[in-house]
């Protein structure tokens, strides 16, 4: 406990400064899972976690999705139940406590039906840059954080030899999820732009569209995971 000792009229007085702005919103309710606690939890058993929204998806017929984080970790929220009016009002940097299921869909850790309750409190991550873990199992670990690449290869996509592809196969046109091919170190590695997280008149979007092959960016997103890493990328830099 943090104190002052002051001298008023001649009468020494001790002041206690705890309480007084000093609350740590990292620190975890009663009954809430660490992350290392988290992590540790059965798949299909029943999570407890207070965690950060960072970004998130357009509603779907499911619910919401939201990638979320803590000092610690990342959690992916999929099936969020509420109105659409309620979901306008979670954003980036909401404290939210969540209870579900812990799940994996391909790859992917989630936490499925989830029932939330907004908490006080904010916070944003900074992107930590995960280049140096690309091709080790190391990466899994900073699985749904935001996350940053650095230096990466743009190489060819699909037959064409496109720099990118609209969906996964070349099937789609303009407005759907982007696909594009980037290296580091001699190995080649998938990352998205899903459109539910930005649409075509984003930023992201455009500059991807802009792409040749060969050029070399930083980039920014989250660390989703599909048969392997497949990054949700949020942001290109061309260098």
């Amino acid at each position: 406990m943090k104190k002052i000792v002051a001298m008023i009229l001649g009468i020494t007085m001790v002041v206690s400064l705890t309480g007084c702005g000093s609350t740590d919103i990292h620190k975890k309710s009663e009954g809430v899972m660490t992350f290392a606690e988290y992590q540790a939890a059965e798949l299909d058993s029943e999570v407890v976690v207070e965690t950060f929204v960072q970004a998130k998806q357009k509603m779907r017929e499911e619910g919401g999705v939201l990638y979320t984080q803590d000092k610690d970790g990342g959690y992916f929220i999929y099936g969020l139940p509420c109105t659409q009016e309620e979901y306008d009002k979670i954003t980036p940097g909401t404290k939210v406590k969540i209870t579900g299921y812990k799940a994996e869909w391909s790859g992917e850790i989630e936490i499925v039906d989830p029932v939330y309750e907004i908490e006080k409190g904010s916070y944003i991550a900074e992107a930590s840059d995960v280049t140096p873990l690309l091709g080790t199992d190391a990466l899994a670990e900073k699985m749904n954080q935001y996350v940053s690449f650095k230096d990466m290869v743009v190489e060819p996509s699909g037959e064409e030899g496109s720099a990118f592809l609209y969906n996964w196969d070349g099937s789609g046109s303009e407005g759907d999820d982007l696909y594009f091919n980037v290296s580091a170190n001699g190995a080649t590695y998938s990352f998205t732009v899903p459109t539910r997280l930005c649409d075509k008149n984003s930023d992201v979007y455009k500059t991807v569209q802009s792409l040749n092959v060969g050029d070399k960016v930083d980039l920014e997103g989250f660390l989703y995971w599909y048969e392997g890493p497949n990054p949700h990328i949020t942001k290109v830099t061309v260098k």
